[in-house]
């Protein structure tokens, strides 16, 4: 027998079926007769077997405090339409979770951390939220894991999000200080604040603290960046494959673009940040997401792009290809002068090294090679002086930075722990120095104009050395001919 139903709040209406009169429905048929969805989660995050002694170190790090850790909330892409949310990346190497808006709360005054997950409960059938709410609603994103679900698979207590004020209230008084990880959850940020008054203050200390404690990866982490760095190389692999379809399409940069993020979402999660592929003078603009242009045949194409897993850890890889499959005599000679400073600082990487040095050995490298080109009129001592900006304007950035489940990783960790600090067993980082002349210098050579030139790997420092997770990658000029011969034959 067919139901006909009419929404009162004009919501919607079903198609009438010939002249019968419909029959009435209120909230309450929406919301009756449902069984129970069962298990909602899916296997086991792998983060979670190492989730509890990371807060133990957290709380060790920042005894007799409240600390608020939250998931962060969906951002407004247009309208009533969001950006895909990411969580974030503190919250889920404490717990396993990247539900939005669950919040983290560890009450670290009693010595063992007092850990708690505030998360949505289950849309229910008490209220109309289970067929109403297109953002959290049942029927809209589909069903929410229980609280004991959750809590059985997370191995951390879990309660219900609205219980979290009442709490923060009562742990509060107890407190020596008050700490939440800012600028995520502005709900939380402001719940905090009505709590603590005037004393209220978003602590980034908090973020050092966690970033200082995420530098160092251990086996399982490096296996899951190796892992990254291994469907990186495959969607790399693809972009060859399908060279000649991106080099007759109008837009070949954004061709590579759609054909690494296939590979990026079918085998991890998504892409780790926003592809660059730059072909020609757009390989001289370092943060070149548009896209848009050709790959022309006689020019070079830059491509930085990467693949995040669900574990949130990333790759974060470059190479610059000649769009004809071989290289010119002038394009081999400025690539083979960055893959030398590149391999300088690969050389230089061990445990106990200053950070800096390895960027120092990409940069002396870097130099020498613009005196030979005859566009840095200096010696190498000089252009390495402190402050100096003389190699800075046709070599940029840094030539590398930590990476893990963030591609720029433990940015705010200590400097006297990072950018300061020495390189230690099991930090992992990449190697990326460039070089980039404008279309516009005037103070290069004419032939120099508009090539741009990076190549990127990703390793992890041993005591003694490195390990090169990317070596799967073809490096040198006649290499990189062959590969490309290969594969997109």
């Amino acid at each position: 027998m067919t139901v006909e139903a009419h929404i009162p709040s004009a919501l919607w209406r079903m198609p009438r079926a010939g002249n019968r009169a419909p029959l009435a429905a209120d909230g309450a048929f929406m919301l009756a007769a449902w069984g129970d969805p069962g298990n909602v989660l899916g296997p086991e995050s792998p983060v979670v077997a190492y989730t509890a002694d990371r807060r133990a170190r957290l709380a060790e790090a920042l005894p007799a405090e409240l600390l608020i850790i939250p998931a962060g909330q969906p951002r407004v892409r247009s309208n009533d339409s969001d950006y895909v949310f990411r969580p974030g990346t503190d919250h889920v190497w404490l717990t396993g979770n990247a539900v939005a808006g669950s919040v983290l709360v560890m009450d670290t005054t009693g010595g063992e951390p007092d850990s708690v997950l505030y998360l949505r409960a289950p849309s229910g059938r008490d209220g109309d939220e289970f067929w109403q709410n297109d953002a959290l609603g049942d029927l809209w994103v589909g069903p929410r894991p229980s609280l004991r679900e959750s809590q059985n698979a997370l191995g951390i207590e879990c309660r219900p999000l609205t219980q979290l004020e009442g709490d923060l209230e009562l742990s509060a008084r107890r407190a020596r200080r008050i700490r939440v990880l800012p600028t995520l959850d502005d709900t939380v940020d402001g719940l905090v604040q009505a709590i603590c008054g005037p004393v209220f203050e978003p602590h980034f200390a908090l973020k050092s603290a966690l970033d200082h404690l995420r530098l160092i990866k251990n086996d399982w982490e490096i296996g899951q960046l190796q892992q990254a760095v291994d469907v990186s190389v495959l969607g790399f692999e693809d972009c060859v494959r399908e060279w000649a379809a991106a080099v007759a399409s109008d837009r070949g940069e954004r061709y590579i673009e759609g054909t690494f993020a296939r590979r990026a979402r079918l085998d991890a999660e998504s892409t780790a940040y926003p592809s660059i592929v730059g072909s020609g003078r757009h390989a001289t603009t370092l943060h070149w997401t548009q896209n848009t242009g050709r790959l022309r045949e006689g020019e070079l194409v830059l491509m930085d792009m990467g693949v995040e897993l669900p574990t949130l850890y990333s790759a974060d890889l470059t190479r610059t290809l000649p769009v004809s499959g071989s290289f010119s005599g002038l394009q081999r000679d400025v690539y083979s002068a960055v893959l030398a400073a590149q391999q300088a600082g690969i050389d230089t990487l061990r445990a106990g090294i200053a950070f800096q040095d390895y960027q120092d050995a990409c940069g002396r490298s870097l130099s020498a090679s613009l005196i030979d080109l005859g566009v840095l009129h200096c010696s190498v001592d000089e252009a390495m002086e402190p402050g100096s900006l003389f190699h800075r304007r046709w070599t940029i950035s840094r030539a590398g930075h930590m990476l893990g489940m963030d591609m720029h990783d433990c940015n705010h960790a200590p400097t006297e722990a990072y950018l300061s600090g020495q390189l230690a067993a099991g930090n992992v980082l990449t190697v990326e120095p460039g070089l980039y002349f404008q279309q516009n210098d005037l103070s290069v050579p004419e032939e120099l104009r508009g090539l741009g030139i990076r190549i990127e790997d990703d390793l992890v420092v041993t005591e003694t050395s490195s390990v090169n997770l990317s070596a799967g990658l073809p490096r040198e000029p006649s290499e990189i001919e062959d590969w490309m011969g290969r594969l997109a034959a």
